[in-house]
């Protein structure tokens, strides 16, 4: 692993800064913002004022879960669907740290390496999933999904 394979406390700082300022332009609810490193390693964990007390867990869960997987958490709940005793078994062996549900983003340079993942949780999941999309193309990084199915 090269340095330039890895995720900057700058760079996660960025996501977390960004991301709080696109929930505020969409006047969506208080957000608690994951950044983890392609280890699945916490780099930064912000809970915004007045978001809930398990958003932190579930930010983490998000993010944690698309790292884990090398899929944004989006695909992860659309691939549940179809294979709900596989996926239980992941929360299961992940001690819970899984959750597929939109909102975990991966993170990757302009050359498609995979730095890590961010995880936003407080809002409803497609929300969610746009706020975290921003944080991450603001950082000057590659989103995957690269684009939000909400219009944020």
């Amino acid at each position: 692993m090269k340095a330039s394979d890895v995720i900057t406390l700058e760079q996660a700082n960025r996501i977390v800064d960004e991301t709080f300022r696109r929930a505020m332009q969409l006047g969506a609810a208080p957000l608690a913002v994951a950044v983890l490193d392609g280890g699945g390693n916490v780099v930064v964990l912000k809970r915004a004022d007045g978001a809930g007390v398990m958003r932190p867990s579930m930010a983490l869960a998000k993010s944690y879960g698309a790292v884990g997987m090398g899929l944004n958490s989006r695909e992860l709940a659309s691939r549940a669907e179809g294979q709900p005793i596989f996926f239980g078994s992941l929360a299961s062996v992940s001690d819970g740290r899984f959750a597929p549900a939109p909102g975990g983003v991966l993170i990757r340079d302009d050359t498609g390496t995979l730095l890590g993942a961010v995880g936003v949780s407080g809002d409803v999941s497609d929300m969610d999933e746009a706020c975290a999309i921003a944080g991450v193309i603001a950082a000057g990084l590659r989103p995957d999904p690269a684009a939000p199915v909400f219009g944020g």
